[in-house]
């Protein structure tokens, strides 16, 4: 894994484009950086192979950290240039969503420019998100397992006291179970 993801930062650095990867590229270098620290964590940090090992931990993190952070500047470039589409075929699925969202940031940004370049009444703030559903602050009062929210996400696990946003009818559910209370946020 350590040669694809130098091999994967070679091409986002040497080319101004997003550079096509596999579709559980982040999900199998996090899984590649995981496995380096339990295999560091069994080591004798005083050997060869433990520095060995440190090294290749820090090169993997500093190289996921630089591609990752390459591929975000080149959506936002091409959605500053206008450029409203990019090969999505190019992205993983987490960068799919991320995409998702700038595209949606940036509609609404020409939706307000546009308004105001034409004298008119600025629009309120549409929901970019509004098929998903509205969340619901919540703190939980006992020991919960993770649960898959309305929106297929999971959320948790939760221990007592944590809080967390969840969808409205999952929320709901929790606070109707006694499992969780509502969190009121002051606004000033």
């Amino acid at each position: 894994m350590y040669d694809e993801l130098y091999e994967v930062w070679k091409a986002e650095k040497l080319s101004k484009d997003l550079q096509p990867i596999r579709k559980d590229f982040y999900e199998q270098a996090a899984e590649h950086i995981k496995r380096l620290r339990e295999t560091q964590r069994m080591m004798d940090n005083k050997t060869l192979k433990a520095r060995l090992l440190r090294r290749e931990l820090e090169n993997s993190k500093r190289l996921l950290t630089e591609i990752t952070a390459t591929r975000f500047q080149k959506m936002l470039n091409s959605l500053q240039a206008n450029e409203k589409r990019i090969q999505t075929e190019f992205l993983t699925r987490e960068e799919e969503s991320i995409y998702t969202s700038l595209l949606d940031a940036s509609n609404q940004f020409s939706l307000l420019t546009k308004a105001l370049s034409e004298g008119k009444k600025i629009p309120e703030t549409q929901r970019v998100m509004k098929d998903l559903p509205q969340k619901i602050l919540v703190r939980f009062t006992c020991e919960m397992p993770a649960i898959i929210g309305v929106d297929l996400k999971t959320y948790g696990p939760f221990k007592p006291e944590d809080v967390a946003s969840l969808p409205t009818e999952n929320a709901t559910a929790l606070i109707n179970q006694g499992a969780a209370v509502k969190v009121e946020v002051e606004r000033d």
